[in-house]
């Protein structure tokens, strides 16, 4: 049916915009299977949708979106604030947290915070004040004054990347002592005594001094003094991690172990290793922790800590729903992050032996 036209503000005629009714009758459904097509696509048939979502492109129907949130006093939008964006750390649980928040209508919007506390606040802030429903935000560390702030707006929040049963905060993630302290373990028993860490700045951030903590209880159970661990604190890129092992390498006292608090600082390593001639494992070995894509592709493959990303992005976004809709899941969830054993780990050299 031909749409009567309406004047527009330069005095032109134009076509009045489609309707949901006008995409009802166009896809041969009510009006209500097209708002559920819509607005939670994960309880319609395949069949219908296609029908309901050709509809819209054929006509150029844009939902009012701004009307429906005024109504239901929700945006349907989630936010998602990450330290970094700069690489892959946390992509694939980003990945998995928006597909899942797509399957229920939901939109994402994404900030970095590059590692500022400030920032992160400013950012918070921001998306509560643009209607986010809920938000999703990474460890736990942040002033007491922000967590007061989404329970006075009443904005749900779910902590992903970390687990502590003794923080009240919802959460999902995984102990990130516990998972480096097992794979320091694993190099201490193959004979390394000298060992050193390149990490991300601890200060504000929880989960790289929980690693930290996580490589000291290693340390002391095989009776090492943790006042010997040479430790190089840098922002997460492949360049500082080179030019972290380059500092390292001409100490006094050379490591024959470097742990690195990802793949992406381990990769760097590795890059300078090779420049300085050096073999890994044969006169260094290196750990990465997150097993991301770099880790396999790498010469020689990475040892590293397996973060399940996709099953934290994926359930975060399934309590976070479920808080949205006035549901209260149980309790947090730990997900296990296990060592994965590659080449770049190797007995301690001979001739440190």
């Amino acid at each position: 049916m031909k749409k009567a036209p309406i004047s527009s503000s330069n005095g032109h005629e134009t076509a009045a915009s489609p309707t949901l009714e006008d995409v009802a009758r166009t896809a041969g459904v009510s009006t209500a299977t097209v708002s559920r097509c819509l607005n939670n696509p994960s309880v319609v048939s395949d069949k219908t949708r296609k029908r309901v979502l050709d509809a819209v492109k054929s006509l150029g129907y844009a939902p009012n979106f701004g009307a429906q949130a005024l109504a239901a006093k929700r945006t349907r939008t989630f936010g998602a604030i990450v330290p970094t964006m700069e690489n892959a750390i946390f992509a694939r649980g980003l990945q998995a947290f928006q597909e899942e928040l797509q399957r229920c209508g939901i939109t994402l919007l994404v900030s970095s915070s590059s590692y500022s506390p400030e920032l992160e606040e400013e950012q918070i802030r921001g998306l509560v004040a643009r209607g986010a429903d809920a938000l999703l935000l990474i460890g736990f560390d942040r002033s007491p004054q922000i967590y007061e702030f989404l329970e006075k707006q009443q904005v749900p929040y779910v902590i992903a990347w970390v687990y502590d049963p003794d923080q009240p905060m919802l959460s999902i993630g995984f102990d990130n002592r516990r998972a480096m302290q097992s794979l320091v373990t694993q190099v201490l028993e193959l004979g390394h005594r000298s060992v050193a860490l390149i990490t991300a700045e601890r200060n504000g951030n929880d989960r790289a001094q929980q690693r930290y903590e996580g490589l000291l209880n290693a340390m002391k159970a095989h009776g090492l003094d943790p006042k010997t661990l040479h430790v190089i604190e840098t922002t997460y890129s492949i360049t500082n991690g080179a030019e972290a092992l380059k500092t390292l390498m001409q100490s006094d006292q050379k490591p024959t172990a470097v742990i690195c608090g990802n793949d992406v600082l381990a990769a760097g390593a590795m890059v300078q290793a090779r420049k300085m001639g050096l073999k890994v494992p044969d006169d260094l070995s290196i750990t990465g922790f997150d097993d991301i894509e770099i880790a396999e592709i790498v010469t020689p493959t990475l040892t590293t800590v397996h973060v399940p990303h996709r099953k934290m992005g994926k359930g975060a976004a399934q309590m976070l729903v479920a808080l949205r809709n006035g549901q209260n899941p149980d309790q947090s969830i730990e997900l296990e992050a296990v060592t994965i054993l590659r080449e770049s780990l190797g007995p301690v050299p001979k001739s440190e032996t």
